[in-house]
């Protein structure tokens, strides 16, 4: 793919250095001299000492024939107004990282749309997201955000004590929007019909809304939450602690904010209704015990400092927390972590440079689809409905789907969510499938011809 990416901090330099090693064409635009020096030392790639808000330089850069331009500078405004001006210049696709504020109000007006960009991201959110997952479900063998995180996917193991063991999908009081996508029986998964009947120790993957989806898990796990509240303290209230704060606001847990600033705990406390806001300093032993932090469910530190964070989640372990989340902002920082820090107390650790790229990865391909995941005998595949595809403009119910194919999300536009029967489908629309191979290329005839 050609690829055009404005900005190479850390968030664009760790992209630029993927892409490159995937053999794709890649120009960066950085303004900063001393930046794209030290970026064109270490990459295969054109790298151009430019503004990227710059018409004749993104033109020279090639636009006209982008497969996709990315906009990924710390900076909202540059970022914005370049992914704007490179889809008016003829950039097949525009990807625009914004501050997550921007992203909380495109809830009140699209930005996307009105300047013309194919997708807005922020990093802050991405992280927090993925430590969200964590601290929802601990136990689950698997976790997953789909459709800009409005879908979760989990897999759990079915009790033989849960109501719902022995009964069959149709019989299922599940929440409206929870769909069971495939069951693993005996290392091997199928893509279920309506009337297969759930087993003990049956592996199921699950899809929904993550607040639908927790209840759900609980029940067929044979566990109940509802009358205990988790104990969770995030260690750093800026954008990572306060995106995490605020998707977890509405579970049924207990939050707390260690944020050492003092203006910043003012501006906290004002936006986060449900979260207490403590105005202390989580580096501090004396004050961790003070604040009694062993007694936690989770402690995530949330701060731009990697080792404070590191450090923080050891002496939280040490005075008997039970789980430990520490953001790591360099990606090989956070898979040693997460290989080597359970014997540590550390649960997961989380990279928001991997965030992203996770996020960003599915752009990232001349295919018709995406492959998110792969199972014991099925795939997880995202694909966009093209404007001639014979599903346009229907209902699910209408579409003669293929057999060993269930719909499992639909993404409109910003929103997602897991399809109903009476959603009616249109060009453009980001669709994912659990598929079985044979499967596949039947869906995707119907969806991408």
């Amino acid at each position: 793919m050609n690829i055009i990416i404005v900005g190479a901090g850390e968030i664009g330099t760790h992209i630029a250095l993927g892409l490159a090693s995937e053999n794709h064409s890649i120009v960066v635009v950085e303004a900063d001299e001393k930046v794209a020096n030290d970026l064109n030392n270490r990459i295969d790639a054109r790298v151009v000492v430019a503004d990227g808000t710059s018409i004749t330089v993104l033109i020279d850069a090639g636009v006209a024939e982008c497969d996709l331009f990315m906009s990924l500078t710390s900076d909202n405004n540059i970022n914005i107004v370049s992914a704007s001006i490179a889809k008016k210049l003829g950039a097949a696709k525009t990807i625009c990282r914004v501050h997550p504020g921007i992203q909380r109000e495109s809830l009140f007006m699209d930005y996307g749309e009105h300047f013309g960009m194919d997708y807005l991201f922020s990093s802050e959110r991405l992280a927090a997201i993925e430590l969200a997952k964590h601290v929802r479900n601990p136990k689950s063998s698997m976790v997953e955000e789909i459709a800009r995180g409005y879908v979760e996917i989990q897999r759990v193991y079915v009790s033989e004590k849960s109501k719902f063991c022995g009964k069959s999908l149709m019989e299922l009081d599940f929440p409206a929007r929870v769909r069971v996508g495939a069951i693993t029986r005996e290392n091997q998964s199928i893509v279920p019909s309506a009337d297969e009947v759930l087993m003990p120790d049956d592996l199921v993957t699950l899809f929904g809304e993550p607040t639908k989806l927790h209840d759900t898990v609980l029940q067929l796990q044979n566990r109940s939450g509802k009358d205990y509240k988790t104990n969770i303290v995030i260690f750093g209230g800026g954008e990572y602690g306060f995106s995490l704060a605020q998707s977890l606001e509405s579970w049924n847990c207990r939050i707390r904010i260690i944020e050492a600033d003092r203006e910043r705990c003012g501006e906290l406390s004002d936006q986060l209704k449900n979260v207490t806001i403590l105005n202390a300093d989580a580096t501090s032993i004396a004050e961790m015990k003070e604040e009694q932090i062993g007694e936690a469910d989770f402690f995530i530190a949330a701060t731009e400092v990697d080792e404070d964070n590191v450090m923080t989640c050891l002496q939280a372990h040490s005075l008997g927390t039970k789980y430990c989340l520490p953001l790591i902002h360099r990606a090989d920082y956070a898979d040693a972590m997460t290989g080597f820090g359970v014997k540590m107390g550390i649960l997961a650790a989380v990279s928001p440079r991997e965030a992203t790229w996770k996020d960003l990865a599915r752009f990232i391909t001349s295919d018709r689809f995406h492959l998110l995941q792969k199972l014991e005998g099925v795939e997880l595949i995202e694909s966009n409905v093209t404007e001639d595809s014979p599903v346009v403009g229907k209902r699910v119910r209408d579409v003669e789907w293929p057999r060993d194919c269930v719909l499992v999300a639909l993404l409109h536009g910003a929103r997602g969510q897991v399809p109903m029967a009476e959603d009616e489908l249109r060009a453009e629309d980001s669709l994912y499938a659990l598929v079985t191979p044979k499967a596949k290329r039947a869906f995707l005839k119907l969806v991408a011809p």
